[in-house]
């Protein structure tokens, strides 16, 4: 993942300042924390959440009901 340098603010800054991270994701759309001079966490808008690497949240939920119906019986048999 490419990050803006426009969009990092150290976890010091985002502790003490936290609306400084909201304008950041109202302006660019996310916002990236730093902790330790590394990225750590990544603040986006609520309603882009519900697409992240082109998969809807919806389809992951659709997915996730076909699998557990697929392998119902090795999820009970491991639940023993």
């Amino acid at each position: 993942m490419q990050i803006d340098t426009n969009t990092v603010i150290s976890m010091t800054e985002a502790n003490q300042n936290f609306s400084k991270v909201a304008r950041l994701v109202d302006h660019y759309g996310k916002a990236v924390v730093f902790k330790n001079n590394a990225p750590r966490y990544l603040v986006i808008d609520f309603a882009a959440a519900d697409r992240i690497d082109g998969v809807s949240t919806a389809d992951l939920l659709v997915a996730t009901d076909e699998l557990m119906d697929k392998y119902d019986e090795a999820f009970k048999e491991l639940a023993k």
